[in-house]
């Protein structure tokens, strides 16, 4: 029996077929190679400037999310990162929010972390402050809080009354300086509830009860604890000064507090106050008027307000700046002997030719 060989054709279209396949698996393997780079290649460039984020603001489009990456350089490859991005829909759900850009991560990541809205939060000090502009300032530096609508809540005395209990005086209250933590989309309305929620978890029960006992509101605690925040930043002499204006308050005697004048004429840097200014036409005046002044003169910090909290007891009436400018007070129980402290210190002033 004669063996039988494969014609020229047959042969010529099995090398054509085994071709065909080895082209096809070399273009399979190219796209794929191709699409697991767009997925998974680490694309985000690296910053020489430490951390890179990205931020997207509230109602932002996925166009204005590739502008702002192109814009600032966050990618090595923003079209495969626009590619990937069409492939996982994120187009359709764009979150606000400041995202961290790590140079590890891949288009794949980042698509994910941008969709869930897993943005970093912003961690910032808030500086106490004595007029609300320097608050909103503060405010819109750090996040996205619309400055003009966090003005407009501050002065809205309905609004306030009704969601803080605070009116547009005495809101200053609400505000602890110190550190926040804060998703950086996060509104005005958003900022204040929490200012309100950090406010309510400072008053604990034993601190009402404690306010109770000096019969004082929170919010007037808040007020004095502003004035002994303003006399000074010594942490021994805060309880003593709160002492002395405690006594005056209980005996109905004037607070004269020089730092409620400095407020009510806008000017916190004189160093020396004159008989003129206690002449101010103002409510915090406290030279003219009996009591607290009817809001705070700066945002106290607890080391403050646990000083009125918990004050020194003692029979002082008087205090009076060393004339070593220690940032420590003499204190008396006499006015003649506080007139004594008081020349002492005018002389150090005269001394040093300051007049104002």
């Amino acid at each position: 029996m004669s063996e039988q060989h494969p014609s020229p054709s047959t042969s010529l279209w099995g090398r054509v077929g085994r071709g065909l396949l080895l082209v096809f698996l070399l273009a399979g393997s190219v796209a794929f190679y191709l699409a697991w780079q767009a997925l998974w290649k680490p694309n985000v460039a690296a910053s020489p400037f430490g951390p890179a984020y990205l931020y997207i603001r509230s109602g932002s489009s996925f166009q204005a999310v590739l502008d702002s990456l192109r814009q600032h350089e966050l990618l090595r490859d923003p079209e495969t990162f626009e590619q990937v991005a069409r492939w996982r829909e994120y187009p359709a759900h764009v979150r606000p929010g400041r995202y961290l850009l790590t140079p590890n991560l891949s288009n794949s990541e980042l698509v994910a972390k941008l969709s869930r809205g897993q943005q970093d939060t912003v961690a910032f000090t808030l500086d106490a402050f004595k007029y609300k502009p320097q608050l909103v300032r503060q405010v819109a530096r750090q996040l996205e809080a619309d400055s003009g609508q966090l003005r407009r809540l501050l002065n809205d005395n309905g609004l306030l009354l009704r969601r803080y209990h605070l009116d547009t005086t005495t809101i200053l209250t609400l505000f602890l300086p110190g550190p926040y933590r804060f998703e950086w989309n996060t509104s005005a309305t958003q900022f204040l509830d929490s200012a309100a929620a950090m406010h309510q978890r400072f008053w604990t029960p034993r601190r009402r009860q404690q306010a109770d006992s000096l019969r004082l509101t929170p919010t007037q605690v808040h007020v004095l604890a502003s004035i002994v925040q303003r006399e000074t930043s010594e942490p021994t002499d805060k309880p003593i000064i709160a002492g002395v204006y405690l006594n005056r308050l209980r005996t109905g005697m004037r607070l004269q507090a020089d730092p409620t004048l400095l407020w009510a004429i806008g000017n916190f840097g004189v160093k020396r106050v004159l008989n003129k200014d206690k002449l101010v036409d103002s409510p915090y005046n406290t030279y003219k008027h009996k009591g607290l002044p009817p809001g705070p003169i700066t945002s106290a910090n607890r080391q403050s307000l646990n000083a009125v909290l918990r004050p020194a007891a003692h029979q002082y009436f008087f205090f009076c700046a060393r004339p070593d400018h220690s940032g420590f007070s003499d204190f008396a129980e006499s006015y003649a002997d506080h007139k004594r402290n008081a020349r002492k210190y005018q002389h150090t002033l005269d001394s040093l030719k300051i007049l104002r």
